[in-house]
């Protein structure tokens, strides 16, 4: 699939990518800025910004103008913050993107950010804060970050504390946006059916091209010094007990990223992974079980999650820490190693039908890094990993001084886990 990058003379990128067979076109802007660029007062306000960028402009002036707008065209829009980065999108068919195109810059770069939409938007983001307390299955995911990356902003909840959102003001947006939401820092994605491609990022330049630039954000890298297992337990009645156990693991940049894709989808990637296999299938433990990798800047993890009875939380454990056992200790099968990357290949390939889904592809890749393999690369550096790949990377990663698990749920006993917790 082939694109086009436009850089203005503000620094600000366009990307656009014409997609054959498809009638929809995708608007998206995205940020290289979110949570773990704030400081600890701070903690939430790129997630509350992401909020208060649809609540209106001089031009629509509120939330219902806005949504009615792009409802009115059937199109679909949204906006996520994530610790590094922030975007909002637009999708329509192609006959309305530039109404796509108008709100979404309208609302990037022109948004009131009344003091009284603060406040009233406050209680909204408390009860979603409420709202994530009660669904352990989504906060267990918050808790293992902050075992991993504790007294640091990447170890913060993307939506901040109670505290912090109730504290903010008018100046503390307009503030951290004229410092973080520049023109060198924000990429501009067109993705699907593009009829006129010059004409199309001519179109995109006139909303943008007065965006002033500045100094892209710095972050603290994070220094990893953890030499035993950790275990960190929110003691919480819940109906199950919910848990993620994981290791340490490489950056999104990093040389052997792809070997651990393979890795993680083998282990528990899908519904014929080891894990998946062992934990529902063959021991009836969990409904949901999935392994997964996370990356940032500067580290990442590997990871599995489970929702398990509260009385088979240590079987579960060390049916999962088994798994990762034999594959540091085994070779995978050539079988199991090409049906892993097939696997990778075949849901990129899917996500590659959507001009939303690409759209997000494009974009992730400039914001973070500056530049973008290609499905074809991506496709070469999966079909190069061996099986002595996937043992020496496994060997690695599974090491007592990078083993972590986070549990939510009825429980206090520590010194019965760390029995477990070791490979």
């Amino acid at each position: 699939m082939n694109y086009k990058k436009t850089t203005l003379e503000n620094g600000l990128r366009i990307l656009t990518v014409p997609m054959k067979g498809t009638q929809t076109v995708t608007v998206m802007v995205m940020v290289g800025v979110g949570s773990r660029y704030e400081s600890e007062k701070q903690a939430g306000l790129s997630h509350f910004i992401e909020h208060m960028l649809f609540k209106g402009t001089e031009k629509r002036p509120d939330t219902l103008t806005i949504s009615e707008e792009l409802d009115a065209i059937g199109g679909e829009f949204n906006a996520y913050t994530f610790k590094n980065k922030t975007c909002f999108f637009a999708k329509s068919d192609s006959q309305h993107w530039q109404t796509s195109l108008d709100v979404i810059a309208d609302m990037y770069l022109n948004s009131k950010l009344e003091e009284e939409e603060i406040k009233r938007e406050s209680g909204t983001i408390i009860q979603e804060i409420s709202m994530y307390e009660d669904l352990p299955a989504r906060s267990v995911g918050d808790e293992f970050e902050i075992l991993l990356y504790k007294s640091s902003s990447l170890g913060r909840k993307i939506v901040g504390s109670k505290k912090t959102v109730a504290s903010f003001t008018r100046k503390d947006f307009v503030d951290f946006m004229q410092k973080f939401y520049v023109a060198n820092d924000t990429v501009v994605c067109v993705t699907g059916k593009i009829d006129d491609e010059k004409a199309t990022i001519e179109k995109v330049q006139q909303y943008f091209e007065k965006m002033i630039n500045g100094s892209k954000p710095f972050f603290e890298k994070i220094k990893e010094i953890q030499k035993v297992p950790q275990i960190s337990i929110k003691n919480k009645k819940t109906d199950q007990t919910h848990f993620i156990v994981g290791t340490r693991a490489y950056h999104q940049d990093h040389p052997d990223r792809f070997i651990l894709s393979v890795l993680a989808t083998i282990l528990g990637g899908n519904m014929s992974s080891r894990i998946f296999i062992e934990v529902r299938e063959r021991r009836g433990l969990a409904y949901q079980v999935r392994t997964d990798m996370d990356a940032y800047q500067d580290v990442g993890y590997l990871a599995t999650q489970a929702g398990v009875e509260h009385k088979n939380l240590e079987l579960a454990l060390e049916t999962i820490l088994n798994e990762y056992r034999k594959i540091s200790q085994e070779k995978v099968s050539d079988k199991e190693l090409q049906k892993a990357k097939d696997y990778l290949k075949g849901k990129m390939i899917m996500n590659m039908e959507a001009s939303d889904e690409v759209c997000m592809f494009f974009i992730e890749q400039e914001i973070e890094k500056g530049k973008i393999m290609s499905q074809k690369e991506i496709f070469a550096k999966l079909d190069e990993v061996t099986a002595d790949d996937v043992l020496r990377v496994a060997k690695d990663i599974f090491q007592n001084s990078k083993l972590n698990l986070s549990i939510i749920g009825p429980h206090k006993d520590k010194a019965g886990l760390e029995k477990i917790l070791k490979f």
